[in-house]
């Protein structure tokens, strides 16, 4: 292991929280769980973000967060690491996975805004990015193929998995985050989602909702240069 569970850095904490990670719900009918951390490629995957979380996060200082929905199967629900890819992680990050390869279109997004903010070093020493659900879903469909599925594509997956979201946001802002503003990324039903639940637990003064970086890159590329100013403007708060 590359890291102590006695150390105080946030890095420790992430891992120790993705390791651990436990969903025991009753699921909709062809609905499952997509944990990375427990499928073919667990090894790889865990090795990564013991390389990711160590490099950017063995340090003390507090971030504020940025909530997605949950992880999807070429996003974090494959790499363990929310909008990041293979790509994004050599190019980016300078980690490789040599094992399988992957392109997130989210991610493209996401690390140009970073790359806007100053690079991987200074934009994961102010955020952390995470998912409302930590864990992914996938819908088995009739022809047996998985596609992604949100947590709030069904009112019964959104009910069951709500203690869930709740209990997780709380253990990730104990670890020392800033809870004067987060940043929800998706302006429609996931921050519709976390308002509700923001108003009611007080997690956050204020929660901002973003275009999540899937509809950018796919309905906004052309005015992308646009939406990373917006981006800039709100995380500058």
């Amino acid at each position: 292991m590359l890291y102590d569970l006695h150390e105080m850095t946030l890095a420790p904490k992430i891992l120790h929280f993705l390791h651990n990670l436990k969903l025991e719900v009753k699921l909709p009918p062809n609905i499952a769980v997509l944990d990375p951390f427990k499928g073919e490629n667990a090894e790889v995957i865990d090795r990564t973000i013991q390389e990711f979380y160590v490099k950017f996060y063995n340090d003390r200082a507090p971030r504020r967060m940025i909530i997605g929905i949950n992880p999807g199967r070429l996003g974090a629900g494959l790499t363990g690491i929310p909008f990041t890819d293979t790509k994004r992680l050599a190019s980016d990050c300078d980690i490789q996975i040599n094992e399988f390869s992957s392109h997130e279109p989210s991610s493209v997004f996401v690390y140009e805004v970073i790359r806007a903010f100053g690079g991987s070093e200074a934009f994961y020493k102010n955020f952390y990015i995470t998912s409302a659900c930590p864990l992914g879903f996938v819908e088995m469909k009739p022809n047996g193929k998985e596609v992604n599925h949100n947590y709030y594509d069904s009112k019964e997956l959104q009910t069951a998995v709500t203690p869930f979201i709740l209990s997780t946001l709380k253990e990730q802002i104990e670890w020392g985050m800033e809870t004067d503003v987060a940043f929800c990324l998706g302006t429609g039903k996931n921050f519709k989602f976390l308002k509700v639940l923001n108003d009611e637990h007080q997690l956050f003064d204020k929660l901002i909702p973003l275009e999540h970086p899937r509809y950018v890159v796919q309905y906004r590329s052309k005015r992308m240069r646009e939406y990373i100013d917006k981006y800039l403007e709100a995380l500058a708060q």
